[in-house]
């Protein structure tokens, strides 16, 4: 675990320029007050392989093997410190596109999860966000509003990666539709690459989907799309994590 400013700089900055069409009415006090408290600490680790490559692996939330575990979680209290597995001797966490964000879920009706996909110029790896982080050219427009989103925000990239629109994505959750936010996250791998990369939403590609909901029933297993036949989905890695919200 480490210290990290990203969250605080966040909170001090403006919502990415996301477009906003679909407008509702917000949320009452009432219907707020059943979320008193509500903090998503939503926590992105990124692991990096020690071989010759820039392989990366994104966790955001479950996975049944612990050892890249994170520290996403709904809770009464703001997280202040990042939570990231150790790796498993092959890989490794990448501390500088590690990050977390804190949302208040009783400052709008929608959690907008924002899903940027990027891939390296090299042609051998995926990187995936979901965090806020204006700093480092891989910030995606996460936030909770009263109005649901409906074009992913993402910055185009950096360091010899670019944004790739068909499995970039953004998925309004109605936080008034349930009792639980079930985060599903999906990893998929290409061995001739050795090549991972993950979703957490629904995009224009249904074969790399994520069934990322709000429910009144805690998910169990993710609803991962079936792949391309290349990409095929990692059970061990892949996951839903049902987070509480009331």
């Amino acid at each position: 675990m480490r210290f990290t400013g990203h969250a605080r700089r966040w909170l001090a900055t403006a919502v990415g320029a996301a477009v906003l069409t679909l407008v509702t009415a917000p949320a009452s006090g009432a219907e707020r007050d059943r979320l008193a408290g509500a903090y998503l600490n939503l926590h992105q680790c990124v692991y990096f392989a020690l071989l010759p490559n820039t392989n990366t692996i994104t966790m955001v939330g479950p996975g049944d093997d612990g050892r890249f575990r994170t520290g996403t979680n709904v809770s009464d209290t703001a997280d202040h410190t990042l939570s990231c597995g150790r790796g498993d001797g092959n890989y490794r966490e990448n501390v500088n596109r590690s990050w977390f964000t804190t949302f208040d879920l009783r400052t709008g009706r929608y959690l907008n999860l924002h899903q940027c996909v990027y891939y390296s110029d090299s042609g051998t790896d995926h990187l995936t966000t979901v965090i806020p982080d204006t700093t480092s050219g891989f910030s995606a427009g996460t936030n909770v509003s009263d109005t649901a989103d409906t074009k992913p925000s993402c910055e185009p990239g950096a360091e010899g990666y670019r944004l790739i629109p068909l499995l970039s994505a953004v998925k309004a959750l109605d936080l008034r539709a349930g009792k639980y936010l079930n985060l599903e996250q999906c990893v998929y791998y290409f061995t001739r690459f050795n090549d991972h990369f993950t979703t957490v939403a629904p995009s224009d590609d249904g074969r790399f989907r994520a069934g990322t909901n709000v429910s009144d029933t805690a998910g169990a297993e993710p609803s991962c799309g079936a792949g391309d036949g290349n990409y095929e989905p990692i059970p061990l890695l892949s996951g839903v994590r049902a987070l509480a919200l009331t």
